[in-house]
């Protein structure tokens, strides 16, 4: 059985808000009881719509909360240099009172690339620069001057400036659903998202084979490849699919046909880790069981579902 953590509930930004809006919005996500709060870092609105620059936004959501956690989801390392990503990190998070959770990645949207000019080079080159930043960032948040000398960086003896309110650094996400990033994931990260979808080929694809269980129970083995004997201290995060509908065969059929899905049944579709389908009671069934099997306790929704989800985030958190 998996190790056991505590549930909690994060909120991904989706819901665009005018200025005036955007700190009462904020505010009812934290009285909610939501954990966290996350932006994706994107400059094309593509899948998800458009987005706030993830750390001002961030930023802006501090000073009008006072517990709710910041995260980034995730910062592509491709878009800043990782000495300023280091002191834009420190900043955020020692003046939100250590609330800032990282979350990092190696970028995947081609469109984005190609239309800001920046090389999409290959996964296992934007991989490395990945591995590159989470040492250099370790590096800026310790105590006196660092170096370091990476086949895509170099630092030179940098007292990082501020350094964070967590110690020895807040908390990093990285997320993924490769070999090669789930075990990096799994050797530095203290939260591991897994992806069910493919981001392989620079574009969203939603293949239900990705999110099967023997998937997802593969993608796991890789971060637990990686982390060893730490597995154990990492706290593990998915994306849920949530479809509140008593009749749970039905539901998942039309789930079927909503996405286009082929060659999967029902059965296969309420056996997928990322999908909760039923009543309310139902589903905080299942995210025990899957908690037990799998150890997920940490689920990211949408800010369109709040009132949906309210009622799941107050049954479940902390237990």
């Amino acid at each position: 059985m998996a190790h056991a953590r505590r549930f909690r509930f994060g909120v991904i930004h989706e819901d665009p808000q005018p200025p005036v809006k955007w700190a009462g919005h904020i505010r009812r996500i934290e009285e909610l009881g939501f954990s966290t709060f996350l932006i994706r870092d994107h400059v094309v609105p593509d899948f998800f719509g458009d987005q706030p620059a993830a750390l001002i936004g961030l930023a802006s959501a501090a000073g009008a909360t006072s517990s709710l956690r910041l995260g980034t989801m995730v910062l592509a390392v491709d878009y800043r240099h990782p000495v300023m990503l280091a002191k834009e990190a420190a900043t955020l998070d020692l003046l939100s009172g250590g609330r800032l959770e990282l979350g990092l990645g190696a970028g995947w949207l081609r469109r984005e690339y190609d239309g800001a000019g920046i090389p999409f080079e290959s996964a296992g080159t934007r991989i490395e620069r990945l591995e590159e930043t989470v040492e250099i960032l370790g590096g800026l948040f310790g105590p006196g001057p660092f170096s370091f000398a990476g086949k895509h960086y170099t630092v030179t003896d940098l007292d990082g400036y501020p350094k964070p309110a967590q110690r020895p650094r807040p908390p990093i996400l990285i997320g993924g659903g490769r070999r090669r990033v789930l075990a990096l994931a799994g050797r530095v990260a203290d939260i591991v998202g897994i992806l069910t979808t493919s981001v392989a080929t620079g574009t969203v694809v939603d293949d239900p084979s990705e999110r099967s269980a023997a998937a997802v129970q593969e993608k796991l083995g890789w971060v637990r490849e990686g982390a060893g004997s730490r597995f154990s201290d990492i706290e593990l995060s998915l994306i849920p699919t949530l479809v509140l509908e008593n009749d749970r065969e039905r539901a998942a059929a039309e789930l079927i046909a909503a996405r286009g899905w082929n060659g999967v049944t029902p059965a296969g579709v309420l056996a997928m880790p990322s999908v909760f389908i039923g009543s309310l009671d139902d589903i905080a069934e299942q995210m025990e069981e899957r908690r037990a099997r799998y150890g997920f306790s940490y689920y990211v929704v949408s800010d369109r579902q709040l009132d949906r989800v309210a009622p799941l985030v107050a049954r479940l958190t902390g237990r």
